[in-house]
Order: C-alpha cells, then structure tokens, then sequence
C-alpha cells in the first residue's frame, strides 16, 4: 500500500473523528436547551454555526415571562387523556344545556351550561400539541368577548332577532375561514378531508351571508324583498358553478390554485345573499333556524378536518337541532321548505289590500274594551310581532295583573311563528315578567276559545286569520292557527289597516265579534290599564 494512500485513509479518520466529536457537542447542547426550555431556567444556549440547535430553540415558543407553552405544563403521557376528557365534557354540557332549552322553565340554567361547556372546550385547547400564537388568540377572544357581551346587555328583547342572527352568521363565518386557512396552507391529508373543508366552506360562507341579509331585513336596513324575473333560475346556475368551483378544487388537493380558491368563496357568499333576498319577513323564523342549522354542520365538517372532537359534537347537536327546529317552523306554517325559500311569500307585507272582504271593521275606545275585559271570566291575550316592535310586553303584563286582581283569568297564547324567531314571543313575556304557567302554546289553548269571553290581539295577524281554515285559494290556507275567532268578542290592537306579513287581509278583523282598537301597541295597552283600574 503506497505512502499516499496511508495518508488519505489517515486524513478520512481524522474527519470522522471530528464529525462524531461534533456531533456529540452538538447534542449535549440541544439537550441543555430542551432541560433549560421546559424547567424555564436560565438562557438559552446555542452552540455557534449549529443551524439545528438554532432552528429548534427558535420552533420552541415560549409564553410572556420565559415560561413553556401550555401544550408543555402538562407530561405527553397525560396530555391527551385530559384533553380528549375535557372535550368529552364539554360536550355532554352542550348536549344537556340543549335539553334544558327546550321548556322557558330550564333554558336560563341550560344557556348556562353550554356556556360553560364552551368555556372548559376554550381553555383546554391552549394545551392542545403543537398549538402556537398564543398572543393572537388571546386578543382574539378579548376582541370577540367583549362587544358580545356589552351588545347582549344593551340589546333589547324585540331587537333579539337580530341580535341571533347576526351571532349565527359569524358562527358560520368563522367555520368558513378556518377551511379557507387549510385550504390555502395545502395542509388538508387526503381527498376525503378536502371534501369536508370544502362543504363546510360552502356552507358556513352561506349561512355567513345570509344571516347578515335577514339581519339587515330584520333591522330595517332592507325594508323590501327583491324579487326579479326568472330569480331562482339566476340562482340555481350561480349555486352550480360554485359547486364544480369546489369540485375542481377537490380534485386539484392541495395544488389548486388560489384564483380559483378564491372565486369560490365569493361566489358562495353571494348565493348566501341572493337566496336571501327574496325571503319576507314572515318566514324569518324558519330562516333563522335553517341558518342555525348551516353554521353547525359547517362546524361539525370543519371539526374533521382540524381532527377536533369538540367541534364535531358541538357541530353535529347543533345541526341536527336546527334542522329539526327548521321542520317544525315550516309544519307549523304548513308549507314546505322549498315554498319558504323560493315563493317570495310575504314580499307585500304591510300593503292595503284591495281584496273585497264581507263586513266592515268596527272600531273600539279603550274605556269599552276595558270594561269588557274587566268584567269577563276569560281573557285570552294573543301577541305577536306587533307587540315586540312597540316593546308593548310590560304594559300588557302589567294589564294582566290588574285584571287578576278583579278574579279575571287571563292566559296567553303562543303561535309557534309568531314574531321574528322561534320563541320570540316567549322571551318577551319572560323579560316582562309573566309566569310560565300562564303561557300556552297553540294546540294548548284553541280548545278553550270557545269558553274565552275576550280575546285580545295585540300585533299578530296571519296566525288568527281564519281565511287559513276555510278559503283553498288563500296563500295560507292549512296553516295551523290560534282560534281567536271562535271566542265570544275579539279586541285587536293594530296601528293601521296594513296587511300582514303574508300580503292577504284578515277575515278576522271584519266578523261581527270583532272589534279594532287602533293604536301604537304600548300606549293602547297603557290607557287599558288605566281604564281597568278605573273600574
């Protein structure tokens, strides 16, 4: 073996000593700094010219103060059994508040345990791996807490519609920004998760859009549906296109351009609103709760792609409530869904019919109408969304008492549409103060009409129209509604002779037991309370 050749295999030695001597320095420095990161000592120590101690000391965040992530306070072994346990909880909590929603008597105490349901879901995901930006969600959650909740004090009870509203489409917005984020990041596994990212993107920009529409609808920013030729054709092609947009996106994965990604999103908010528009105000509670419907199944689908057990039973129990609660709202007005979103029903509210109608209407002082409840065995009060705009709920409460205290026995009688969400006119009468007990719902109460001396309806029309029972032709005929016609006199406090929300005159106003008290709701029901406590 020649002098050269020793010399090079010597040299080759000599380097791989080195190499391994670095090596070892190396990770004798990467172990100080993982021990000096999680016991929150000392500074860091970086070996110079090592790019992966560097890059590593810098992957590993840390929180104001030095101290470790809350992903680190908890040992590896532990931190998926109480994160996953702690979702299973809240979970449960958001399962039971549910439940307990469903009767006036429970839902304060079930709000309150979904909203600690959602609170143990919150804190425990600062300890979720790999979480990071800690100081961003934190300003987060400042900036949404904070308004939300001096919005939901100061926010009357007739304005809680839109306050709902509004609430669910940034639900269903904030499901359609985290799928726009994986999207774009093209960190989405495999085909099927894309395809769940993108029907909760579709969805949840819907849901977005169409809430802000029935917001400003229910606000009065928009005060007209818009309705145009050939409308649900325009919108069957812009609902198609946007769907091959999503599918091209699918098939493309995580290489899809961001044109596309983008066109997508804005074609699907711009269907949230044309589908909107034409919808009247009368059907705002069934929109309302289709939209609550949307926002969580975009949740329960964006919970999949985040691999988030908390947002795909939060997702799924308020998808499936809302789409039960969306059935119950179009039986309960006995048209089909299709009819709710597509037949423009409504769009000539609050116009003066020229339809020709038997009888006249035959107006009321509030001194007669006042004796004539005072002196009654039964009163009947029929609310709805009239009462919520003139904020008339306290006045009526406390007309209620007055008459109590005569011996009079008073109820109150619920449409399940009445007003401008599910159970609008239930959180009116519980903000007033009326007992629970004295509220009925329709299949309740129509049986003891008969028996009721005086039934008075106070800003509700179509759910008392009786033209539902008998006329074929009327647009809401087979409508379930509240028998105010079948008591022995009938008082309504309305502010003009306007139609209601379904553009057809009452048959109720001009019968012969019929009589109109014409007024703002609030101020009427005052001078009956001062007329009662005259007697």
């Amino acid at each position: 073996m020649s002098t050269a050749t020793n010399q090079q295999i010597q040299e080759a030695l000599d380097k791989t000593e080195q190499s391994l001597s670095q090596s070892q320095q190396d990770f004798q420095a990467l172990k100080g700094v993982v021990q000096q990161q999680l016991t929150g000592t000392g500074e860091t120590i970086v070996m110079p010219g090592s790019a992966t101690v560097a890059d590593t000391t810098k992957a590993m965040e840390t929180v104001p103060g030095g101290f470790p992530p809350p992903s680190q306070w908890i040992p590896a072994p532990w931190g998926s059994l109480i994160i996953e346990t702690s979702y299973f909880v809240a979970a449960v909590l958001f399962i039971l508040g549910l439940k307990r929603m469903s009767s006036p008597v429970t839902a304060r105490r079930g709000i309150i345990w979904a909203g600690i349901g959602m609170m143990v879901a919150s804190i425990v995901t600062f300890a979720y791996p790999g979480m990071s930006n800690y100081q961003l969600i934190l300003l987060a959650l400042v900036v949404g807490t904070i308004p939300a909740f001096w919005f939901a004090k100061k926010v009357p009870m007739a304005s809680m519609p839109q306050m709902i509203a509004l609430y669910n489409g940034m639900g269903g917005g904030a499901a359609a920004a985290i799928a726009a984020v994986e999207i774009i990041r093209g960190h989405v596994p495999n085909t099927m998760v894309h395809t769940l990212a993108i029907l909760g993107a579709l969805i949840g920009s819907i849901s977005f859009s169409g809430s802000m529409v029935a917001f400003a609808k229910l606000q009065e920013l928009m005060k007209k549906s818009w309705i145009f030729k050939n409308q649900q054709w325009v919108n069957l092609g812009l609902f198609t296109v946007t769907v091959l947009l999503g599918l091209v996106i699918i098939i493309q994965g995580n290489e899809a351009a961001g044109a596309v990604i983008l066109l997508f999103f804005l074609l699907a908010l711009v269907f949230g609103v044309m589908m909107t528009l034409p919808i009247g105000g009368a059907d705002m509670p069934v929109v309302i709760s289709m939209y609550n419907a949307f926002t969580g199944l975009a949740v329960g689908f964006e919970g999949f792609v985040l691999n988030n057990n908390a947002m795909i039973i939060a997702g799924v129990v308020v998808g499936a409530s809302g789409t039960l609660l969306t059935q119950l709202m179009a039986k309960a007005m006995n048209r089909s869904l299709a009819n709710v979103l597509f037949s423009g029903f409504g769009a000539k509210a609050g116009e003066v019919s020229t339809e020709t109608v038997m009888g006249s209407l035959k107006p009321i002082d509030a001194m007669d109408a006042a004796v004539m409840m005072g002196y009654a065995k039964q009163v009947v009060i029929v609310p709805g969304y009239g009462m919520a705009v003139a904020q008339a709920q306290h006045k009526i409460w406390e007309l209620t008492k007055a008459l109590r205290e005569r011996d009079v026995i008073v109820k109150f009688a619920i449409h399940p549409v009445a007003g401008r969400m599910p159970g609008h006119m239930n959180v009116l009468l519980a903000e007033a103060g009326v007992p629970y007990d004295l509220i009925s719902d329709l299949d309740e109460i129509n049986a003891e009409f008969e028996q009721t001396d005086v039934a008075l309806v106070i800003g509700a029309n179509d759910v008392v129209n009786p033209v539902a029972r008998i006329d074929p032709a009327s647009p809401i005929y087979g409508m379930p509604i509240l028998n105010a016609d079948k008591a022995k006199n009938v008082i309504v406090i309305k502010r003009g002779r306007g139609t209601g929300f379904a553009g057809i005159e009452n048959h109720l106003f001009y019968m012969d037991n019929t009589r109109m008290l014409y007024g703002d709701g609030q101020k009427m029901a005052a001078e009956l309370l001062q007329q009662v406590k005259a007697l």
